[in-house]
């Protein structure tokens, strides 16, 4: 079902303002919450999201030194979410030990193990920002694929990346590795802060796994609308 591959960002700075969007589409099972809301509301949203037996993104982009990465992660797989992501660029040691961290933090609490999502490139960057701001010297489909890969050598379960490189790693990381893939617009849409975009169509077309899709439905006028649009659009 189309539905159950679409991810919605809980993208508000208040919890009131994320149960009201919750509330006003209950068809969503999968939300994502990512560092504005969980700074401003801490874990009591997760306890929310948990209590009305939705699926949990949390979007936090943990990266820093391996030991500060492995407790964050251990932390947050006590809240019993779904997916998680940590920055590729951390490194291996940082990503085997957050993975480590997330089967025991899981296993404390009994909830299931999450998956843990390593963030390739964000889709707010572009070609030009790769090599003149970041100073990487390989091409962007190069830079992704090796940052998946060096998630997948690490044990984690997937990554998230632009679905125009979501056809390429799908080729070369399997079909069990799971690709989310933000930056997913509509034709109706407007691409705001995106760069490499595609429509859901063509996104799932290429190999995507979950399509985050947030302005498109949350900015809307008419939430339901849209969202009804976007599954008839997917087919």
């Amino acid at each position: 079902m189309s539905l159950d591959k679409i991810i919605v960002p809980l993208d508000v700075p208040t919890q009131e303002e994320a149960i009201a969007l919750v509330e006003k589409l209950p068809q969503v099972t999968f939300w994502k919450v990512g560092l504005e809301l969980f700074v401003s509301s801490g874990p009591e949203i997760l306890t929310f999201l948990k209590a009305q037996q939705k699926r949990i993104f949390l979007d936090l982009k943990f990266h820093d030194i391996p030991n500060t990465v492995a407790g964050a992660c251990r932390s947050a797989s006590r809240y019993g979410v779904d997916l998680i992501t940590v920055h590729a660029t951390a490194g291996k040691t940082a990503l085997k030990a957050a993975q480590k961290a997330a089967e025991e933090g899981a296993n404390q609490s009994g909830y299931p193990v999450p998956k843990l999502i390593a963030i390739t490139l964000l889709t707010s960057l572009n070609s030009r920002d790769l090599a003149f701001d970041l100073k990487v010297p390989l091409e962007l489909p190069e830079y992704t694929l090796n940052m998946a890969l060096l998630a997948q050598e690490s044990g984690l379960a997937g990554a998230v990346c632009s679905p125009q490189e979501v056809s390429q790693l799908r080729q070369t990381c399997g079909d069990e590795f799971l690709f989310v893939c933000p930056g997913v617009r509509p034709t109706w849409s407007e691409r705001g802060d995106q760069q490499r975009t595609f429509t859901p169509a063509q996104a799932l077309k290429a190999g995507a796994d979950y399509l985050v899709i947030g302005r498109p439905i949350t900015a809307s006028d008419d939430p339901v609308k849209a969202l009804e649009r976007i599954i008839e659009e997917m087919g």
